[in-house]
């Protein structure tokens, strides 16, 4: 699925869509293997695997995910989305606002800063 005629913004909203479809085969496609990926409350891993060690298990009590951009912008190989990212659950909707910052070189993420308030996402989320 990543192409290099896709602009980065193209890069970037495929690869949400296939998240929010949890449609990680696609996915990870766009994800370069060095792609260093952050959830800025939290920790650092790098490329494909690494991605799904982290979406895999947070999205797996989800029924439905929508990431609604608010706002985007793009400059060469930089994005930056503010969205608000919903998970359906079993007890009903969770809403978490997040601002990321893309990095795309050939088709492929190569850096994603994902910001967003820690305590906001566990109040609500299941846990374990």
């Amino acid at each position: 699925m990543a192409t290099d005629t896709f602009s980065p913004m193209d890069t970037v909203l495929a690869f949400l869509r296939a998240m929010m479809a949890k449609d990680y085969e696609a996915g990870l496609t766009m994800v370069a293997d060095g792609c260093e990926y952050t959830n800025i409350p939290m920790s650092t891993v790098q490329g494909p695997e690494g991605v799904r060690a982290v979406l895999e298990p947070f999205f797996a009590p989800t029924i439905r995910n929508e990431f609604s951009v608010r706002h985007a912008a793009a400059a060469g190989p930089l994005v930056f989305l503010e969205r608000l990212d919903r998970h359906l659950l079993p007890k009903g909707w969770v809403e978490l606002p997040v601002t990321g910052v893309f990095e795309v070189h050939d088709g492929k993420m190569t850096l994603w800063r994902d910001y967003f308030d820690l305590a906001t996402i566990m109040k609500e989320w299941p846990t374990a």
